[in-house]
């Protein structure tokens, strides 16, 4: 007979472990700022960020202006996509309780100041837009508050240079070091008065000609893989048509597909992005914070007509990744590495590419598919640690043990180091298959400790197939 001391341990840890599965993943908070008008691709982007509503707690929908269109702001499409979003939101929550309310988000759309750049900066030329940034990033919430900046800059100038006049610069500087900007591209002239003005401002950005930027890599056609779904006949059939209103509305590409949707991929919950990282890569692209020389930024490629000038301070810049893609075989071993690789700063964002396209094809399903008819992510777990030590030599096991999917589909895994991550730069082979559950790998000799990263793809074989992700750090120490 048991003791009772061993009946409540039993008992506790039965109950920790019921409540685990009910524990929630922290919001990302955000604002976007917005210059939806000027082409379809804001409009497009704004689709899918309703789509990720339920994973991103959106904060502020504000309208602006941008070196492309300076002289209006169009708060009015913001609220028309709220108003489908409205439409299918039942649906919606048939998948996900979270996604919020029409109302709520319609009463997060606010606008700028009608001008350009700074020319509208400074006192008494605030906007409903600046004040809302400034009041919700005076709330008492310790989270960041992410500025995804989709076209000019300055509400966020005009914000930052209200709390200068208002606050003291102790005051500031706190408030500040809330602040994660991720802007595409500097589109208006104030992006440089701000990362010369507030050198603590962490400021993700490629300055320059657009042709450089990560963000492109979202919708650039790269030869050599399979471009299939970034085509208009993929968006067509996957999100267009016969998809409800909500895909309906998505407009035809004119310039590039969602030049700024890579803004707030990188803050989505899914096992790879590390928001306060952009060193470790994610599906906004992977950055690295240092100074760039001038001779790093396009300064004669197309910016619009915003003036390229030097850096004052360091600053979230491209980052390089090299990649030799997988392919998949149809008989024998599921997957093979491509006779092809890759090297540069957009195979930051394309690596992903396609994961990335399936799953706003699946949110865009749960639009106007009951839950048994549309697909969900696959969860990801690990049999240890999320970090773990190793020494030089030894035989360690990278393990999956215990990862689902809540349609019941099949899984497939696929494990493979990030070299460009951590102190260790070369690579770490897996002993064998890459596409099984359980990996072991052999520590390399280091003559100081280093740190390396494996990224676990889990992907399930619903349709349209999905992929969630599990990041293991491994520090090596010498023998």
């Amino acid at each position: 007979m048991k003791s009772l001391k061993s009946i409540f341990l039993l008992f506790l840890l039965s109950s920790i472990q019921a409540t685990l599965p009910a524990q929630k993943i922290e919001k990302n908070r955000a604002i976007i700022l917005t210059d939806i008008e000027n082409e379809p691709d804001d409009t497009e982007s704004m689709i899918r960020l309703f789509l990720y509503a339920n994973d991103i707690d959106i904060r502020g929908l504000i309208a602006t202006t941008s070196i492309h269109m300076r002289t209006r702001t169009s708060p009015e499409s913001i609220v028309r996509i709220i108003n489908t979003y409205g439409k299918v939101l039942s649906n919606l929550r048939k998948h996900s309780p979270q996604y919020p309310d029409a109302g709520y988000l319609l009463g997060l759309v606010k606008k700028g100041q009608p001008g350009y750049g700074m020319s509208v900066v400074g006192k008494g030329k605030d906007s409903e837009g600046s004040d809302w940034i400034i009041k919700i990033l005076e709330e008492k919430d310790n989270r960041p508050l992410w500025i995804c900046v989709w076209g000019g800059a300055n509400t966020l100038a005009q914000a930052l240079s209200k709390l200068s006049q208002t606050h003291s610069p102790e005051e500031v500087k706190k408030l500040t070091q809330k602040l994660r900007v991720y802007t595409i591209s500097d589109q208006d002239d104030s992006g440089n008065w701000m990362r010369e003005n507030y050198p603590d401002l962490f400021y993700i950005v490629t300055p320059g000609g657009y042709g450089r930027a990560i963000w492109t890599g979202i919708h650039t056609r790269i030869n050599g893989i399979n471009n299939e779904t970034i085509s208009n006949a993929w968006l067509a059939e996957n999100i267009q048509q016969n998809h409800g209103p909500f895909g309906a509305m998505y407009p035809d590409v004119a310039y590039g597909m969602e030049g700024d949707t890579p803004s707030f991929l990188f803050i989505i919950p899914n096992g790879l992005n590390v928001p306060e990282h952009p060193e470790w890569g994610g599906w906004g692209g992977r950055y690295e914070l240092f100074k760039p020389a001038i001779t790093d930024i396009d300064e004669k490629g197309f910016t619009g007509g915003v003036p390229v000038v030097p850096e004052t301070r360091p600053i979230w810049f491209n980052a390089t990744d090299s990649f030799t893609p997988f392919v998949y075989n149809a008989y024998g071993k599921s997957i093979r590495n491509d006779t092809v690789s890759f090297k540069d700063s957009k195979v930051t964002i394309w690596r992903w590419r396609d994961e990335i396209q399936h799953d706003f094809a699946a949110r865009m399903d749960w639009t106007f598919m009951p839950y048994e008819r549309a697909n969900h992510a696959p969860v990801p777990a690990l049999a240890h640690p999320d970090q773990i030590t190793v020494k030089s030599g030894d035989i360690f096991f990278l393990d999956a043990s215990g990862s689902s999917d809540p349609d019941g589909d099949h899984l497939s895994y696929l494990w493979f180091q990030y070299p460009e991550v951590g102190t260790l730069k070369k690579p770490v082979r897996i002993n064998g298959a890459e596409n099984i559950y359980r990996v072991p790998v052999t520590a390399p000799s280091v003559d100081k400790p280093e740190t390396t990263h494996f990224i676990l793809k889990v992907t399930d074989k619903g349709k349209p197939s999905l992929t969630r992700y599990k990041r293991v750090i491994v520090t090596i120490l010498p023998k």
